[in-house]
């Protein structure tokens, strides 16, 4: 159930390794933050951000990841290229870990990746992302290729299939694009396109199909389902909430996802535990049926529970 005979691909961005058999690596937490609604922002976007509680939050993620052995990077949201360059510019001032340039439209993700580029930073940058519904994929494709940009998301979604075989075809609708540019790319990683919480299971199944077929690192934005249930807080409060927001990012992680986007950074200290306690179940679920451990001493089922892994070694 959990190893697959296709060769996995494990990337690396900027020191931290993604994908591989299902237990090998850490799942990779991408928290957002200058999101619109962020809390970092004082007033009006236009008016700047609030640096120490931006730099809080990144501190907190670097805290959460050291003590959980659970990686991350930021996904840094903005609308415009001099927005996204601050940011950059913020972010890695503060912190040596990797990160994402994410726009909704083409143009301000190209000007962030060029600064990338000029600043030496694309080991470090992850481009999020080319997607099937950009107008303009193959210019997008050529760009981002002539930048020099080594890592970038697939958003693979096929509103007339929306089972786990549309994002297949999606995914090869921009394999396809990519290779009639000739563009060559050191990462690919998929992402499965969230559509709400429980079916974010669709997801986990359509991940299970590409890692099957091409091998590539999978993962969605599982906070995409559960910040839209917003009934769940009218019924339970912020408390209960949180509660279905972490189980659905932990569940994610068992279930075939190498990484998960997930959600304001904010949300982070409910987010790193429920993901480390999933990556040492997924362990030992793998464990159990191949007798192998995770090799790095970082990760979660050897970092928190040393005692049972010694346990295992003896089994």
């Amino acid at each position: 159930m959990f190893r697959f005979k296709t060769e996995q691909k494990v990337c690396e961005v900027g020191g931290i390794k993604f994908g591989g058999q299902p237990g090998e690596h850490p799942t990779v937490i991408v928290p957002s933050i200058f999101q619109k609604g962020d809390k970092v922002f004082e007033g009006k976007r236009k008016e700047g951000f609030d640096r120490d509680r931006a730099t809080e939050l990144v501190k907190m993620c670097d805290k959460l990841c050291a003590e959980t052995g659970v990686p991350y990077m930021a996904d840094l949201v903005g609308t415009k290229g001099d927005e996204l360059k601050s940011y950059i510019d913020f972010y890695t001032e503060t912190t040596c870990m990797p990160f994402c340039i994410d726009a909704w439209v083409m143009k301000p993700k190209l000007e962030a990746a060029a600064y990338c580029a000029e600043k030496g930073l694309l080991d470090r940058m992850f481009y999020n992302s080319i997607t099937v519904w950009e107008k303009d994929l193959e210019t997008e494709i050529k760009e981002i290729a002539a930048i020099g940009v080594k890592h970038v998301l697939l958003v693979a979604f096929d509103p007339v299939d929306q089972m786990p075989t549309g994002r297949i075809s999606g995914t090869q609708k921009l394999l396809d694009a990519i290779e009639k540019v000739g563009a060559k790319f050191e990462s690919l990683f998929v992402d499965t396109s969230v559509m709400n919480g429980p079916a974010t299971a669709f997801c986990s199944l359509a991940n299970k199909l590409i890692k099957e077929k091409w091998g590539f690192p999978c993962g969605s934005a599982p906070s995409n389902g559960s910040y839209m249930w917003k009934a769940a807080r009218e019924m339970w409060g912020q408390k209960g909430w949180a509660g279905a927001d972490a189980a659905l990012e932990a569940l994610s992680s068992t279930l075939y996802h190498d990484m998960i986007f997930s959600g304001p950074m904010a949300g982070s200290d409910r987010i790193f535990p429920a993901v480390a306690m999933a990556d040492a179940f997924t362990a030992t679920l793998v464990f159990g049926e191949t007798k192998k451990l995770p090799e790095s001493e970082n990760h979660p089922l050897r970092k928190l529970f040393p005692d049972f892994v010694e346990q295992l070694k003896t089994m």
